[in-house]
């Protein structure tokens, strides 16, 4: 049986006791201030995988999101969200009067949020380009941009 990798992302740091009492569980690896751990769980699919941790630890963790660490074949990560009962209720509602599954439209909204972000971020560049060409060259600022980008730590390229 295959093993995936998960990512838990808390939505407040645990405390050593609590991570110790967790990791008895199950094993994890915390982060420097234990807001994200990682656990490595066998599962046909990673979405059973993703059931399976939030079935053992979801009363333990106050778990917001659980995601596979590496991408599928499409490229694409599965998010394990649990939404409380009332707003699960409305997307569900509001999914099927648009004749999809609630995971469906989840994601819909999900990529529309996406893309207007990169649109956002693509529009908050291109204006501060604008702003340095008003001061120098292209020829200059591309120079300057291939020198900083050369320089910066690789961590922080990817």
């Amino acid at each position: 049986m295959p093993h995936h990798a998960l990512e838990i992302i808390l939505t407040r740091p645990l405390s050593p006791a609590a991570l110790h009492r967790a990791a008895r569980r199950l094993p994890l690896a915390a982060n420097h201030d234990a807001t994200r751990l990682m656990a490595l769980l066998p599962a046909k699919t990673p979405h059973r995988a993703a059931r399976r941790l939030r079935h053992r630890l979801g009363e333990q963790l106050p778990i917001d999101v659980i995601t596979t660490h590496y991408p599928d074949t499409d490229n694409k990560v599965l998010l394990n969200v649990a939404f409380p009962p009332t707003l699960h209720a409305a997307l569900a509602a509001q999914a099927r009067r648009e004749g999809q599954s609630p995971e469906r439209a989840v994601e819909l909204a999900l990529q529309r949020s996406l893309a207007e972000h990169a649109d956002q971020e693509i529009d908050r560049l291109g204006q501060a380009v604008r702003q340095l060409l008003a001061h120098t060259t292209p020829a200059y600022l591309l120079s300057a941009v291939g020198h900083v980008l050369t320089r910066l730590p690789e961590s922080r390229t990817t």
